[in-house]
């Protein structure tokens, strides 16, 4: 959605540059999950958007499972990915920084214009995943250059950890002040803050740091069948304080978690549980993709189109068919048939836009090339 694992452009190095890394290949199994995270983010919009209450806890689940799969997958995928981008960077310090906050700066642009288009009631300073995920950009880019050590990367995670710990530790309060101050909320604690969320983007450099550094097959596959390990691990210890210890009504609800001005961040086990998905899934990919060489073309298309989708499938879905044509699918059968129509046109106009893109790249260095002249 966010940051691209590689550009792979089809050139090679010259003689006299140095050799690229294995790391900046173009990685498949980052675009597939990615992909696979935008349909997660679209099902939740259209559960949302596209059916009510009345189709009851498969609804429910239906919304809090997507949610708790898709955002958490694309913040971790952008502290995961960044280590790979930093990889190609030939730059000094302050020239990196300098790229990254661009690079955040224009994401959180998207992110506000999405609200004018998308969200025109509301006020335009209302805080998005876009704008958080631009703003962990901007936080986490320069983090990422020092993680270079075993203890800069204990200090990583301790931090990022700290970061969410606290949230949680002032739950109460910053409750009080979310309802004290209703205009200064919704720029600081609406839609995925960034307190606790960018907690996740920091999280994420360390095993993408850790990535980075295993350029061939062998020691990769190792390292995902770790990340499998732990992965199941986290999930096995959700399910056991589910059964064991949890106080809840029902588990695997918003009950269960942090609700903050109306908005979800999950709390404790279910926190722990929900990273435990994320590497289960990124080691499932990996394996698809790299081990058994699945294509996965309309996934990957997806995943390299993401940022481009996440924008456009909120004007269809919501702007489009609940605001203009005043349609519901509380048919389970229609909602699906729905969706899978849905899906077809974003793949279309993903693969539009990556030949709009590839156009425009062949037309730039001629002009640019007048222009020198």
């Amino acid at each position: 959605m966010t940051v691209t694992a590689s550009t792979q452009d089809g050139t090679t190095a010259s003689a006299a540059a140095p050799p690229r890394r294995a790391a900046a290949d173009r990685l498949v199994f980052l675009d597939a999950l990615r992909g696979f995270a935008l349909i997660m983010m679209v099902l939740n919009h259209t559960g949302r958007w596209w059916q009510d209450r009345s189709m009851g806890w498969p609804w429910y689940y239906s919304i809090y499972v997507t949610m708790a799969v898709a955002a958490p997958t694309f913040l971790f995928l952008v502290g995961f990915c960044l280590p790979l981008s930093l990889t190609r960077t030939r730059e000094t310090v302050l020239s990196t920084v300098w790229k990254y906050t661009k690079r955040g700066g224009r994401i959180i642009v998207a992110g506000l214009l999405l609200n004018l288009l998308v969200f025109p009631e509301d006020p335009i300073w209302n805080n998005g995943v876009l704008q958080t995920i631009g703003l962990s950009i901007i936080i986490a880019a320069p983090v990422g250059l020092f993680l270079t050590s075993a203890t800069a990367r204990v200090a990583g995670v301790a931090v990022s950890a700290l970061i969410f710990l606290a949230f949680g530790w002032l739950y109460g309060p910053l409750t009080a002040w979310v309802a004290a101050h209703p205009t200064g909320s919704r720029i600081l604690f609406f839609e995925f803050p960034p307190w606790p969320w960018v907690a996740l983007v920091l999280f994420g450099l360390v095993p993408g740091v850790m990535f980075v550094e295993r350029t061939d097959r062998e020691s990769r596959s190792r390292y995902m069948k770790w990340m499998t390990i732990i992965g199941l691990a986290c999930v096995l210890w959700l399910l056991f304080y589910d059964l064991s210890w949890a106080k809840t009504p029902k588990p695997f609800t918003f009950m269960r978690d942090y609700v903050l001005n109306h908005h979800w961040t999950p709390r404790g086990a279910t926190a722990i549980g929900v990273i435990g998905v994320v590497f289960c899934l990124m080691a499932l990919f990996y394996y698809l993709a790299e081990i058994l060489k699945i294509r996965m073309t309309w996934l990957v298309t997806l995943g390299q189109t993401a940022l481009f989708l996440y924008f456009i499938h909120q004007l269809i879905v919501l702007r489009l068919v609940n605001q203009f044509f005043h349609l519901k699918f509380n048919n389970w059968w229609l909602y699906y048939l729905a969706n899978l129509v849905l899906m077809l046109a974003l793949l279309g106009l993903g693969r539009g836009w990556i030949e709009v893109k590839r156009l425009y790249r062949q037309r730039v260095p001629p002009l640019a090339a007048l222009r020198r002249a």
